[in-house]
């Protein structure tokens, strides 16, 4: 599964283990039913994260092109993707920081005048 082929919502939560990933364990965390206005009415967007983009991340952190490798856990509503070093899940997972924005670097949208 490629890029391309996740919903928005997905898309936004996997900016974030692309956005921080360094040389240490990332946790996302999400809530599916998540949902969040950026901008202002004209030229903002929502974030949006439902079931078909939780269906959609299940399927991508099993079987996605990019080599890199993931754990997803749910508990009800919430639930929380670990991209993995060396694939494997760390003993002391509660030393490392759990992510919970999505596309906070909104920026307005210039519209072309003429």
């Amino acid at each position: 599964m490629e890029w391309n082929d996740l919903t928005e919502g997905a898309k936004a939560v996997l900016e974030q283990t692309r956005n921080l990933k360094n040389d240490q364990i990332q946790i996302v965390e999400f809530e599916v039913g998540y949902e969040q206005r950026f901008g202002d009415e004209e030229s903002g967007y929502t974030v949006s994260i439902q079931e078909e983009d939780y269906q959609n991340l299940k399927k991508f952190t099993q079987h996605n092109e990019y080599g890199e490798r993931y754990h997803m856990a749910r508990n009800k509503n919430i639930v929380k993707i670990i991209l993995l070093e060396n694939g494997k899940i760390p003993d002391n997972l509660s030393e490392f920081p759990v992510f919970r924005q999505y596309k906070n670097d909104y920026v307005p949208k210039e519209e072309n005048e003429g």
